[in-house]
């Protein structure tokens, strides 16, 4: 995924809604979005749109075209997050993650072009924390260290030993930051 300053900041924001919000499904139709001039990938692009959703709903992905058919244009609203949305990285205990009965990893699907980031609302606030760097530290990083190339952020399902993926998912998130020019 790439993403610009302004793009990085309504991700952020949608993250910590997730985070925050249980009884939400959170829904960014990215996929028509271009890529931005002078991105290099890895491999083939695809573009998916993304979910973000609490474990504790149980949603089927399989069922997302029909629900994705079905929600029209909807109502604009707006919703209100924490001013400290996510933990400082120093708090979190990154060890803990490794523990065979520590269950607060986020887990990916893909299904009808989408690409859903299902967690508890402690794994939605810990790697908001990451994210959050996209925000607060990218714009400046590339001045900063001009030989870096790239200011990134990985978000990894499921413990290392067993990433929780389904349908093919590549087992870590990568959104990179693009200046908008």
């Amino acid at each position: 995924m790439y993403a610009d300053r302004g793009g990085a900041a309504q991700l952020v924001a949608m993250w910590a809604l997730a985070a925050w919000s249980a009884r939400s499904l959170v829904y960014l139709p990215i996929r028509a979005n271009p890529v931005a001039d002078g991105t290099v990938s890895d491999g083939e692009p695809v573009s998916l749109d993304l979910v973000l959703l609490h474990h504790s709903l149980q949603f089927p992905t399989a069922s997302w075209k029909q629900v994705r058919s079905r929600r029209g244009a909807g109502e604009p609203g707006t919703a209100a997050t924490l001013d400290h949305d996510f933990p400082d990285e120093r708090a979190i205990d990154h060890r803990r993650r490794q523990h065979r009965a520590y269950r607060d990893h986020l887990g990916f699907d893909i299904a009808a072009h989408t690409l859903f980031v299902v967690g508890s609302s402690i794994a939605f606030r810990e790697h908001g924390t990451a994210l959050r760097g996209l925000v607060d530290q990218a714009p400046s990083y590339l001045h900063r260290y001009p030989d870096a190339g790239h200011f990134c952020v990985e978000l990894s399902p499921g413990p290392w030993s067993r990433a929780r993926t389904r349908r093919h998912v590549p087992g870590r998130m990568h959104i990179q930051y693009c200046n908008a020019s």
